[in-house]
């Protein structure tokens, strides 16, 4: 059940912020941006969920949606959902079923050990539920900017000026 790039995504349901359910189909119609991160309040996925908070208006005049994903519960979504005034939902994989749908699962080395850990990752879904392009292992400067030059470029709105 692995995702593949020009393909629909398999089914799956995730639970997010604000009660609302994420899944395969339910926003079809809508681009759909899905961006895994390590764990909430850590500087860099902090740093990456404000750059793409500071450019959702832009996003949401595209037609895209964008959801964060990562192994944080909800209470710990919540808190950092609330303290950064994000506009987007996050979802909590907490049995890291859209972490290995998504092969985001990666094993690390942190202070000499190794763990498991999310490997930094976008992904972008056109409004049909296909996968139409995927960055991983990303650093998060410049990264907003990149997705959404490829929302304009798939919206077909090129043209305007971000």
């Amino acid at each position: 059940m692995a995702i593949v790039v020009n393909k629909p995504l398999p089914e799956f349901e995730a639970s997010a912020t604000g009660g609302v359910t994420v899944s395969n189909s339910s926003h079809n119609g809508q681009i759909v941006i899905l961006y895994f991160y390590p764990k909430d309040n850590t500087p860099g996925c902090t740093t990456e969920a404000m750059q793409f908070r500071d450019k959702y208006d832009k996003f949401v005049k595209l037609g895209a949606e964008v959801f964060g994903v990562s192994r944080d519960n909800m209470k710990s979504h919540d808190g950092f959902k609330e303290k950064l005034d994000l506009p987007f939902e996050l979802i909590a994989d907490t049995e890291e079923k859209m972490c290995h749908m998504f092969g985001v699962v990666k094993n690390k080395i942190m202070y000499g050990k190794k763990v498991k850990g999310i490997e930094r990752s976008t992904f972008l879904i056109n409004a049909d539920g296909v996968l139409v392009q995927e960055w991983r292992g990303l650093k998060v400067p410049g990264h907003v900017d990149d997705v959404l030059k490829a929302v304009k470029a798939l919206s077909g709105a090129e043209k305007q000026v971000a």
